[in-house]
């Protein structure tokens, strides 16, 4: 099963989290071979990858990104999975921070957003994006300074 597009019963809970605070978004993406655009998009025939599609997707989205105040803090190229399925493979990760949930939500719903993420949905097989409230480190290895 692939998962592409947030339902809108995870958006439903999305919204009932706080939303007047920071949020980190880790994104684990896998590719398309070949971008899969609607029959009536322009991209439709021309061949391009799942990963040039995201880059055009990346390009088209920069904009409603930068109006949300979004930041990419972090990106890498998965290399193995070392818990985990094996066969869940990544061909890339990042962090994308935003100054509210609120300000996420707005670029979602940004229409110059809503147009770019055609070459989101036809780039990519699969995909992961999960909403981590940010904390400081502990004093010691694996404590959030939360405790």
């Amino acid at each position: 099963m692939s998962h592409i597009d947030p339902t809108r019963e995870v958006m439903a809970a999305f919204r009932d989290l706080p939303s007047d605070r920071p949020i980190a978004m880790i994104n684990l993406l896998r590719f398309r071979d070949r971008a899969d655009y609607p029959s009536d998009h322009a991209d439709h025939a021309t061949g391009l990858s799942g990963a040039d599609a995201y880059r055009r997707y990346g390009a088209a989205a920069a904009a409603p990104f930068q109006r949300a105040r979004g930041r990419q803090v972090w990106l890498g190229r998965a290399e193995l999975t070392v818990i985990g399925p094996a066969d869940e493979t990544w061909d890339l990760a990042f962090i994308a921070a935003y100054p509210t949930g609120d300000a996420f939500v707005a670029m979602l719903r940004d229409p110059e957003y809503r147009e770019a993420v055609v070459h989101r949905q036809a780039a990519v097989l699969d995909s992961r994006l999960i909403r981590c409230e940010p904390r400081g480190p502990g004093a010691a290895f694996g404590e959030d300074g939360e405790a």
